[in-house]
């Protein structure tokens, strides 16, 4: 407890008196904003997920709102913890179906007031000897909670602090004189809405809605801010005399007005739009008409089974008509000026090839959402490898160029208390404890609108035509529809679906492409993710934006699948293959920019984990997958920089398998090896020391040494000059890593002859490394290895050589940065105090099967509190230990360096400087009798939510 005060003490005085303190606290009061690297949002789902009871007093709810914290509530009640909430009905506001929304929450009780003026936004969360507050501007909408301009203040107050009091006691008064929310009130509270707001809409404002439809209309449409970079990269490459490219966009985010407008640019005497699909064939034609309304309406025609007009300017056809042998005659090759591919990635197909290889074009365009195929087939090959833009989901969230979404990763049914992993068994896919399952968890999360139009995707055939009989059977019409089925039977399904008459579409992968149901406003995933590609795609059917939905509601039902860790690699769009990214992107998931939000239940968040701890993601099949993307892309053997541009594996994958790039490339067949042996080790030292790129100044002194020999003096003002930040113990120890003397003796069996010598006060490349630079192949890669080491540097830039708190180092690192005389971090065991440093490096998660000496249960009291243990045998009285207790006054600075796991490698997260706390050691026994010594440590800075929470959570 007394701790709990001197915390809260240290906190205020920070937050009130000096903000320049350095102790950070728990407790520190801050200002809550909306931009790219925080919201108020993230905030919330903190305290959610930390409290033993909550209470939320807002006018404002919305929908979309509510969904965003749906996961964490769940959480809560299964976890036995209730909240409140008070809101009202003030200006008619709140939706009726928001209210219904309310009522789904088994542990939140709602209530109404019918105070008049009520406009509070309030939030309140108990934990055990202390509440938090977020008070300010904030009402409970998506809006407010990410995207607003807003000013909200967390406070943090004991229990007994008279602040809490007050906020708790007006709370109360207000909760007692309220009444319940009830389905009776909502009905009849949802007459009145339809009168005052509706009607109201619709009526008061028909006329202005009116005018500015016509307005849109009559003018122009302009490019938004990606069209605008597409449109200048296509001009470029036309520039440079390229005849072909390819865009590759998500889908919804304006392919066809894109193309238009480059149509429109180009002004082409003939141009030809071809499709797979006659329904997309005519949007199409109309969104062409849209960008160019100046152009008379004749001059746009269709080439399919019914319409032949082959004399219109702005002809738009389906692949089936024109590659007809009788349709080809009707054009020479050089008929079009401009020939546009949709769905590009199917134009490797027989059909489009003939049509492909017959037209000469001055210009042709791709465009797909999709240019990866599981065929041996390549799309960017057809194209010669020109990408002018390439627009990502991911990139395009924070826009409004899509429709909003709230992902939800839920727990599939268990089967005899086991999650459910046989997918091959129909009975386990459609029993009825999987569809109570389905239907509670669809409910739950719900959808925007007033009727619910999904896609459901599952494993097979079967289990599509079998789960729309019973859910149908339970009031939800539903309709299986595959590949089994024709086109006709497929567009009136679809219709079926746009008008009301059945509430879901049940399928496999029919609806991965191609397709678009802008009215979809809930999309359900009853399968594994096998492809983060396919993962993707599905999302995506749901991301038309529509007048029916404010958001679309994506539910995932995430079994006991190894195949769980391609989910956050889909959601993030990274390609890295680094666990770590993933597991951190789990953690801090709401932080997507825009509305849209990431939300994992808790057991579903653990599969994920589950599966990522047990995956290898630089098995040779993966690193080869990636190689063969890249190489596809680019047309050539990619180099190590290339999988940085494509966004493809980090290389430090790459050589978390083999020795060297040049490895990989051998020992899989891509190359022949022509490498000496010193060759091949010089590559595997630059590999392993230098492309990390933790100083800058290794960089620069080997650069430097490759333009010829210096001398020590000299090289030290060079590299001053350079950067004012570095100093003459920072230089040689760059030096000794390049001429190895800063490693072991034996260093030279694993990298081979160092790359310098020193000569006196003269430094030179060594002659072994001077002649391997003279042949071009061994260059190539050196220059690549450069470029990658600068690239991996920047995230350490204006840091000098200091080390950047939540940076990931390994002790090896720890040891050259702080310039220590030789590499010892071999002798690092948890902790050495040595050169007025102590570095402490703990792995927070023990495995079980650890040797009973070194089961140490280090762990985090608070962010910025930790119990921490010495190694054993020790007592109070051993000098090590004394050391460690007078560091502070010894001037001996204390690290503390913290990984999750012993899989997570060879890096920790730096978290920054900490001191002993005074009085605090005492002596413990080990399970194996030794005794040891537990202090407690004070971090100078409190450990920042997302990382505290990764490392501490189950």
């Amino acid at each position: 407890m007394n701790r709990l005060i001197e915390d809260f003490t240290q906190s205020l005085y920070k937050g009130f008196i000096d903000k320049d303190v350095s102790h950070q606290g728990n407790f520190t009061p801050k200002l809550l904003i909306n931009n790219k690297k925080e919201n108020v949002l993230s905030t919330i789902v903190q305290e959610l997920q930390k409290c033993s009871s909550f209470s939320i007093s807002v006018a404002f709810i919305t929908e979309s709102g509510l969904a965003s914290l749906k996961s964490y509530l769940y959480d809560l009640n299964q976890k036995g913890i209730k909240g409140k909430i008070l809101t009202s009905n003030y200006l008619g506001f709140n939706s009726p179906k928001m209210y219904y929304e309310l009522l789904k929450l088994e542990n939140v009780e709602v209530r109404l007031t019918d105070v008049e003026g009520f406009h509070a936004k309030g939030y309140i969360f108990d934990h055990d000897n202390y509440s938090s507050m977020i008070i300010g501007s904030s009402n409970l909408t998506s809006n407010a909670l990410k995207i607003n301009y807003e000013h909200n203040i967390l406070l943090s107050t004991h229990r007994n602090g008279e602040l809490v009091h007050n906020v708790k006691s007006q709370f109360n008064d207000l909760w007692d004189k309220s009444i319940p929310l009830t389905p009776s009130w909502v009905e009849e509270y949802q007459e009145t809405f339809e009168y005052k707001s509706i009607k109201k809409v619709f009526e008061i404002q028909k006329e202005q809605l009116i005018s500015t439809e016509k307005f849109k209309n009559a003018i122009d449409i302009q490019p938004n801010k990606m069209q605008k970079e597409a449109l200048k990269c296509l001009e470029s490459l036309r520039n440079e005399g390229k005849e072909k490219s390819l865009i590759i966009s998500a889908t919804g985010t304006g392919k066809t007005i894109l193309c238009a407008l480059d149509v429109r640019a180009f002004n082409p005497n003939r141009f030809l739009f071809i499709v797979h699909n006659e329904g997309i064939l005519n949007r199409a034609k109309e969104e062409f008409r849209k960008v160019m309304p100046h152009i008379d309406e004749k001059e746009f025609g269709l080439l399919t089974g019914k319409h032949k007009d082959i004399k219109a300017r702005y002809l738009f056809a389906t692949i089936q008509t024109l590659s007809n042998n009788e349709n080809f005659k009707e054009f020479t090759k050089d008929h079009f000026d401009y020939i546009v591919f949709d769905e590009a990635h199917r134009s490797a197909a027989t059909s489009y090839q003939k049509v492909f290889n017959y037209f000469t074009p001055k210009f042709m365009l791709g465009m797909t959402a999709t240019p990866e195929r599981t065929d041996d087939l390549n799309i960017y090959e057809l194209f010669d490898y020109n990408v002018a833009f390439e627009i990502r989901l991911q990139e395009v969230l924070e826009s409004e160029i899509l429709c909003p979404f709230h992902y939800f990763g839920v727990t599939d049914y268990s089967l005899n208390g086991e999650i459910n992993e046989d997918v091959t068994d129909l009975k386990n896919l459609t029993s009825d404890e999987r569809l109570k399952n389905i239907l509670e968890k669809t409910h739950y999360y719900g959808y925007s609108g007033e009727e619910l139009k999904g896609l459901i995707f599952v494993s097979r055939r079967e289990e599509a035509y079998e789960l729309a009989e019973k859910l149908t059977n339970y009031g939800i019409p539903s309709v299986g529809l595959t590949g089994k089925d024709n086109i006709n039977v497929r567009s009136t399904t679809i219709d079926r679906l746009k008008n009301g008459e059945i509430n879901y579409i049940i399928t496999v992968d029919l609806f991965n492409e191609g397709i678009d149901i802008p009215e979809v406003n809930q999309v359900v995933m009853l399968r594994p993710t096998e492809s983060s590609i396919i993962f993707i795609q599905q999302l995506g059917r749901g991301l038309r934006k529509s007048s029916n939905k404010d958001y679309v509601t994506v539910i995932d039902f995430i079994g006991n699948y190894k195949t769980n860790y391609l989910i956050p690699v889909a959601l993030s769009g990274d390609q890295s293959q680094n666990k770590d990214n993933y597991k951190r992107f789990l953690t801090t998931n709401s932080e997507l920019n825009g509305v849209s939000t990431i939300n994992f239940e808790e057991i579903a968040k653990k599969r994920i984990y589950d599966s990522l701890d047990a995956v290898k993601l630089n098995q040779p099949k993966l690193l080869r997958e990636a190689y063969e993307t890249v190489k596809k892309r680019i047309g050539k053997q990619p180099m190590l920089m290339d999988f940085i541009r494509q966004n493809s594996v980090d290389p430090s994958v790459i050589f978390s398998k083999y020795k060297n790039y040049h490895e990989f490339l051998t020992k899989n067949k891509y190359i022949e090896d022509t490498l000496s042996i010193n060759e091949f080790k010089n590559l595997t030292f630059l590999s392993r020391q230098l492309t990390p790129g933790l100083k800058k100044v290794d960089i620069d002194v080997l650069e430097t040494l490759v333009e010829g020999e210096t001398s020590i003096d000299n090289l030290i003002e060079s590299m001053r000059h350079q950067n004012d930040d570095i100093t003459e113990k920072d230089v040689m120890t760059s030096l000794k890593v390049l001429d190895y003397t800063l490693f072991k003796a034996t260093i030279g069996d694993t990298y081979g002859n160092p790359l310098i010598v020193i000569n006196d006060r003269n430094v030179e490349l060594s002659n072994d490394f001077s002649s391997a630079l003279k042949k071009p192949f061994f260059k190539k890669y050196f220059l690549d290895l450069i470029e990658l080491s600068k690239y991996n540097n920047m995230r350490y830039q204006n840091s000098g050589n200091e080390m950047i708190i939540y940076n990931k180092y390994s002790r090896e690192d720890f040891v050259k940065l702080l310039n220590w005389d030789s590499d010892e971090s071999g002798t690092i065991n948890g902790y050495k105090m040595k050169h007025q440093t102590l570095p402490i490096f703990i792995t927070y998660d023990k495995h079980e099967d650890i040797s009973d000496n070194t089961k140490y249960e280090d762990e985090f009291l608070s962010q910025d509190e930790l119990k921490w243990y010495t190694r054993s045998p020790r007592k109070i009285t051993s000098p090590e230990v004394q050391n460690i207790l007078k560091h502070a006054e010894d001037n001996v600075t204390m690290y503390i360096f913290v990984k999750k796991k012993d899989d997570d490698g060879k890096y920790f997260y730096y978290l920054g400087t900490a001191n002993y706390i005074k009085d605090t050691e005492e002596e413990d026994i080990m399970p194996n009798g030794n005794s040891v010594v537990t202090m407690k440590i004070s971090m100078h800075q409190a450990v920042r939510d997302d990382i505290y929470r990764y490392i501490t959570e189950n």
